[in-house]
């Protein structure tokens, strides 16, 4: 089995800005004008280009709205560099809504949401 996490954003350019700057990710692929592959360290993420105010899904009348948002799915991203990825996503429009530092055992970790309302968590190394 192979496991692929795609993104839904408003806008394809912000987000590869967004994830590229935040987390050294680059683009490798564009297989669709709407949809993007980027890369970093064998782990991949697609980014979607879904307008805001679209239908979510074609059954319900549910429509995309990209503000902070609650889901029971997110992604955590495990880095090196665990302060200077939160400076990252801070100054590309990210938002860093809490920080947990290490602790004997556990890492640091900060839960955080791109600008488009997704939340994630960034992970550093552990202590």
């Amino acid at each position: 089995m192979r496991l692929s996490v795609t993104v839904d954003v408003p806008d394809l350019a912000a987000g590869i800005a967004f994830w590229s700057g935040a987390f050294g990710l680059r683009e490798v692929a564009r297989p669709h004008p709407a949809y993007a592959v980027l890369e970093a360290g064998g782990q991949s993420l697609g980014l979607l280009e879904k307008p805001e105010g679209s239908r979510a899904t074609p059954a319900e009348g549910t429509e995309r709205r990209y503000a902070r948002h609650w889901t029971p799915v997110h992604l955590d991203l495990h880095v090196e560099d665990w302060e200077g990825t939160l400076a990252a996503v801070e100054r590309l429009g990210g938002t860093v809504e809490q920080r947990h530092p290490a602790a004997p055992g556990r890492p640091p970790v900060a839960f955080c949401a791109d600008p488009f309302g997704h939340g994630f968590c960034v992970l550093g190394p552990r202590a």
